[in-house]
């Protein structure tokens, strides 16, 4: 309820009325009632006031009720206020002409800001004998009266009283009512000051005895009449003058609505009995909203039906129609919304044994009981986007996303808008809304799980946190979705094979590391751990994990042994971590060198016996000569090595030809407790040697006197000679190729190193001759600054040079062959601007013959003549100005001239 503040309206005079749809404020003068309508940007925070004199008065819900004052408003502020043309504080011209002033002074935080002052008049006319006007607050009922006739009327009939002469004058009010008898129906009298004490509105105005009453008072009944419930004032009123007794009574509906869920249907009784005692005849049947008349173009575009039958005037109109408004409740966390509308029905209708007309006006706010919503949650994802796209809605206007409960975290919608999740909002025509949210698979707050190697299924549990304004009240929305898609990228094995070593490689797929490396080693399958790993020298890049299995390790299986070779296998099988399933095997078999048996010339032979995976339950351990006596000189698991001489070991010898031929066989012995008769080795293994009986080498020289020493030849080579950049001056790191370009701050120190390289001649020195930087790789581009000048600084430069001694150490064999220096940092400028772009450093080195110093090669800066820059012209000086936080990047290249 809207607090308001009244006055007399006979002060209208001094008030200017600002009344105008642009400044939220609308005025309507409907028949017997004024409607003024404001927006929500003046009704909130707001008060209406009329000035009485010098006071204010503040407008109770009681007072409103007892005055003739009805404030509507909608969830949002937006206020109707409807006044009676026959209300308090109304100036009543002859009861034709009616003005109200009113005055809006409106509130920010709790302070006045601004007073608008408003009037308005009405005129209405012609009066019916008895007019009832039913407001959402309060019944009221007019009937016209002759105060010069000096009857009394009771029920039709005149009474004479010569009591009233007696009534004191204090009982009597200026209108010269004094006393009122309420018929509940049983009859009770109150004098006028208690019934208004009680809430009830008694006045007379020039022709009219205008009476009002709240809703269930003491003095109120309540009848159905036609099935329609009704509540009833009726009440006799005393007049001193003119000895008037005036029965009143009013009858407003209280029911009578059927909801179904396109269409509401009221119904009021078409004969009300506590108003009407003889037949009448309806003249007039109207139909309108919020007070307004609506004619039947109107009526017919928006399918309002106003009809009549025996019992009752119906008026039909759609839920939604645009003269209400919808609002969204959320009781126990549920969405619900009801609709709202304020119809009007006025009847005109004639008593035909008096002929006394009756015009009877309803306003009857309407709202349908809550209606369930349930938001609908609209899955719009397509798998291959990679993106979970949904929809929620509908909603009405009035309620916002505030924020999504995710299995990890809640977050806001600017949050989420922030993590990428794109939530928007999306208005349409009818004021409703839905809210769009899309989230990608790969986002954490997605859940994933794999019903088969190949399939990712993408699960998003959320709860959508939503709120019903301005009552501020929340309500949850859970949603579930998901999406499947086969973009499992399994891990694939490749691999290769040397003279000795398997090289196995295994990259990983789309789920990385998630699986479980198997091997077939020793003849059984085992996890490649950590002590795996280590033997077969696992390395791992990220995207890679690779191994080294040599052939005759335990994870190399032997397939078969020829003369010179062996075929050996490994076996690899990727399993699924989870659910153990198989991923990815993979077998490769290579041929290795493998000489398994030596004769010597010695008259020796050593011979190895090979455990093939076709023989698994063999121990070589077993493995004899023909003599048993003579066993493996050394045995394991897979072999069984035999060294013996070819006369001994049941060892044969055969002539052929111009070959002699030993022979032997590895066999298992018949008895013994372990091995099978069944194993291949059963059979005879023959070990054979050939030997040529007639062989004959020759072998012939010469020599000859020598007249003078050898002397080298002069000979023509390439010597090379590096540049490198150290990262400190301890020079033992240095920039790698991929490294360039370097960045370094202004001044940072450059430390330079020249070696020669692949000579380990101790006569031989290396002299840096010039050393100079230029903006490009060609080293006789300009502009160019030099560094060192005939092997000395260059003392152009305010940051010298520095040489540093090198000294021999486990890297440094030759400390002639290297020679250090460094630089600060620096950049180019030219015409006062500095030129950011890369440096590089050239230098001309001189190979020097340390026996024979002269010239360049008597050492690093031997002779200290100083051409300050002389030698080289430069279209640009050097630039050393600090320039905080910036940096360049250097390239370092070198030119090497040997003498």
């Amino acid at each position: 309820w809207y607090s308001l503040l009244l006055c007399c309206a006979w002060s209208y005079a001094r008030l200017t009325a600002i009344f105008s749809p642009d400044n939220g404020l609308r005025s309507a003068c409907l028949g017997n009632v004024l409607r003024l309508t404001l927006d929500k940007t003046l009704a909130v925070g707001s008060q209406l006031e009329i000035v009485d004199g010098t006071d204010i008065i503040p407008l109770s819900q009681t007072l409103a009720a007892q005055c003739g004052y009805s404030i509507e408003s909608d969830p949002w502020g937006n206020t109707k206020v409807f006044a009676s043309l026959l209300g308090c504080y109304v100036d009543n011209q002859a009861d034709v002409v009616f003005t109200f002033g009113l005055r809006l002074r409106m509130y920010r935080d709790g302070l006045s800001e601004q007073v608008k002052h408003v009037t308005e008049t009405c005129s209405y006319s012609p009066w019916a004998s008895r007019e009832i006007l039913c407001d959402r607050n309060y019944m009221e009922v007019s009937l016209m009266v002759t105060p010069e006739t000096p009857v009394k009327m009771v029920n039709g009939q005149q009474v004479h009283d010569s009591s009233e002469d007696a009534i004191p004058d204090a009982f009597v009010a200026p209108n010269g009512i004094w006393k009122m008898t309420f018929h509940t129906p049983d009859p009770k009298v109150m004098l006028l000051t208690d019934a208004q004490r009680a809430g009830y509105g008694v006045m007379m105005t020039q022709t009219r005895l205008v009476i009002r009453s709240p809703y269930n008072t003491a003095e109120t009944y309540s009848v159905e009449v036609a099935g329609v419930p009704m509540e009833v004032f009726s009440v006799s009123t005393y007049n001193k003058i003119g000895s008037l007794i005036v029965d009143s009574a009013a009858a407003c509906p209280t029911g009578g609505v059927v909801f179904t869920d396109k269409v509401i249907t009221w119904h009021v009784p078409r004969r009300i009995t506590p108003l009407i005692s003889s037949a009448v005849k309806i003249l007039e049947t109207h139909m309108g909203v919020y007070g307004q008349r609506l004619d039947k173009t109107k009526m017919a575009t928006r399918h309002y039906k106003l009809s009549v039958t025996e019992s009752h005037i119906i008026i039909e109109f759609p839920v939604g129609s645009p003269d209400g408004y919808y609002k969204s409740h959320a009781p126990d966390y549920a969405y619900h919304i009801t609709y709202t509308v304020e119809p009007m029905l006025e009847l005109l209708w004639r008593a035909e044994n008096t002929q006394a007309d009756t015009r009877y006006k309803v306003l009857f706010p309407i709202t349908t009981p809550l209606m369930p919503r349930p938001p609908h949650v609209i899955d719009n994802s397509v798998p291959e986007q990679r993106v979970f796209d949904i929809l929620l809605g509908t909603f009405l206007h009035d309620v916002e996303l505030i924020n999504i409960t995710f299995t990890t975290r809640v977050l806001t919608v600017a949050e989420c808008n922030a993590r990428g999740f794109d939530v928007q909002e999306h208005r349409f025509a009818n004021s409703s809304k839905t809210f769009s949210l899309r989230v990608p698979f790969s986002d954490e707050v997605v859940l994933k799980r794999n019903p088969d190697p190949l399939t990712t299924v993408y699960f998003l549990p959320l709860v959508f946190g939503l709120l019903v304004l301005p009552e501020q009240t929340p309500f949850p929305h859970p949603a579930e979705l998901e999406a499947s898609r086969e973009d499992v990228v399994l891990p694939t094995i490749t691999g290769s094979c040397d003279q000795e070593n398997f090289y196995v490689s295994v990259k990983y797929g789309s789920q990385q590391d998630n699986f479980q490396t198997m091997m077939l080693h020793a003849g059984s399958w085992r996890e490649l751990d950590t002590e795996l790993a280590k033997l077969y020298g696992l390395t791992d890049n990220g995207t890679h994990f690779s191994i080294i299995v040599h052939f005759t390790a335990p994870a190399a299986a032997f397939e078969d042994v020829y003369f010179k070779s062996i075929r050996a296998r490994v076996d690899l099988l990727l399993l699924e971590t989870l659910n153990m399933w198989q991923l990815n095997d993979f077998s490769i078999a290579c041929y290795f060198p493998l000489t398994t048996t030596e004769c010597y010339s010695n008259g020796t032979a050593t011979a190895t016996a090979v455990k093939v995976e076709s023989v698994s339950n063999l121990n070589p351990e077993y493995l004899t000569l023909r003599d048993r006596s003579c066993k493996p000189a050394f045995s394991n698991d897979r072999f069984a090595f035999f060294s013996f001489k070819l006369n001994s070991c049941g060892t044969t010898r055969t002539f052929s030809d111009n070959v002699m031929v030993y022979e032997n066989e590895i066999a298992l012995p018949y008895n013994t407790g372990k091995q099978s008769r069944k194993s291949p080795f059963a059979q005879e293994h023959t070990i054979s040697c050939y030997y040529l009986l007639n062989y004959t080498k020759t072998m012939a020289f010469c020599a000859s006197p020598r007249s003078t020493d050898p002397m080298a030849d002069p000979g023509v080579g390439h010597l090379v000679v590096q540049i490198r950049l150290s990262k400190d001056i301890s020079y033992t790191l240095f920039y790698q190729t991929e490294d360039y370009p370097v960045k370094k701050y202004l001044r940072q120190p450059l430390y330079f190193e020249v070696e020669l390289m692949q000579s380990t001649d101790p006569q031989i020195e290396v002299v840096l001759e010039n050393c100079w930087a230029t903006l490009h790789k060609d080293r006789t581009s300009l502009p160019n600054w030099d560094l060192i000048v005939d092997s000395c600084e260059s003392l152009d430069d305010l940051y010298l040079t520095v040489f540093h001694p090198v000294v021999a150490d486990t890297r440094i064999h030759v400390p002639a062959h290297i020679k250090r220096f460094s630089i600060k940092m620096f950049t180019f400028t030219k015409d006062d601007v500095v030129l950011k772009e890369q440096i590089f450093v050239h230098c001309d080195a001189v190979l020097c013959d340390t026996t024979k110093p002269d010239g360049i090669c008597s050492g690093q800066c031997a002779n200290p003549l100083r051409y300050a820059n002389s030698l080289r012209p430069t279209g640009s000086k050097r630039g050393m100005s600090p320039l905080p936080g910036d940096f360049w990047p250097l390239v370092a290249v070198v030119s090497a001239t040997s003498v």
